[in-house]
């Protein structure tokens, strides 16, 4: 309950009956949703507009977007997610600049530089437009 108190109070979220949370940053380019569960949890961002190559290089059966969408769980290596890109900026609480949050084994913090993120092992990614980080 705590967990989730200290990740409203940051993130001005609310919990749904999942146990997911999403936001953005107020530019509205990266959005992440966050779920945890009693295994673990995971999250996953979005960036809508970046330039730039992607962090890794696309794999081989990979037709769909690249480049945009990170993950990891609580514990473990990021991973990239070759998937259609949504660009849809409706529907996310705001993760203000200059906020840090620390949730399901994630801590983020949101910048004007852009929304780095790590889990429980220190893997993590660095998201902003002009350039993408693997961690």
């Amino acid at each position: 309950m705590i967990r989730h108190l200290i990740f409203a109070l940051f993130f001005g979220v609310q919990t749904a009956a999942a146990d997911v949370w999403t936001f953005e940053t107020p530019s509205e380019n990266i959005q992440c949703s966050v779920g945890e569960g009693r295994d673990g949890s995971d999250i996953t961002c979005t960036i809508i507009e970046r330039n730039g190559p992607p962090a890794l290089p696309r794999p081989a059966g990979c037709q769909q977007d690249w480049g945009h969408v990170f993950s990891m769980y609580h514990r473990g290596p990021v991973q990239m997610i070759c998937s259609p890109l949504d660009r849809n900026r409706d529907g996310f609480d705001r993760a203000e600049y200059g906020i840090t949050g620390q949730f399901g084994g994630f801590t983020c913090h949101s910048s004007r530089k852009g929304l780095d993120c790590r889990n429980l092992d220190g893997h993590g990614f660095f998201l902003s437009r002009a350039r993408q980080q693997v961690i």
